[in-house]
């Protein structure tokens, strides 16, 4: 069980969110200077800088995937410091394609919002497909 303060509530919080689609939640979470490292080489990958910045990003994401893009923990989230990681499966479906695919998302946690995200995947070009060149 993760800790009632400290980062692990910070993301234990966000994921919970995240898994019910509660994008108001998820984006009040997100330090103003947010920093989110998209993989790969499709249309949102690179960095992204701003919680407005992200939020359009995973707005878009959900355009794309016709609001079928969910993610869920696997396992336990860990912590060292102020950095969590956390095993996630992440799946999504669009007309003609789909994407179901285990990854690791490590968020670097600032007081009680979110400061920083890398998000890592085991197939990158079968996530760049699914999500299309920019």
């Amino acid at each position: 069980m993760a800790e009632s303060t400290g980062p692990l509530a910070v993301a234990t919080k966000y994921f919970d969110a995240l898994s019910a689609k509660d994008f108001a939640t998820v984006a009040g979470m997100f330090a103003d200077d947010i920093v989110w490292h998209q993989p790969g080489g499709n249309q949102f990958s690179g960095v992204h800088r701003g919680s407005a910045a992200v939020g359009e990003m995973i707005g878009a994401m959900m355009a794309v995937s016709e609001g079928t893009f969910a993610l869920s923990v696997t396992a336990t989230p860990m912590a060292n410091g102020s950095v969590v990681a956390a095993p996630v499966h992440f799946t999504g479906q669009r007309a003609g394609a789909t994407m179901s695919q285990l990854g690791l998302d490590l968020l670097r946690i600032a007081g009680d919002r979110i400061a920083e995200v890398w998000l890592f995947s085991p197939d990158p070009a079968a996530e760049d497909a699914f999500w299309g060149k920019g």
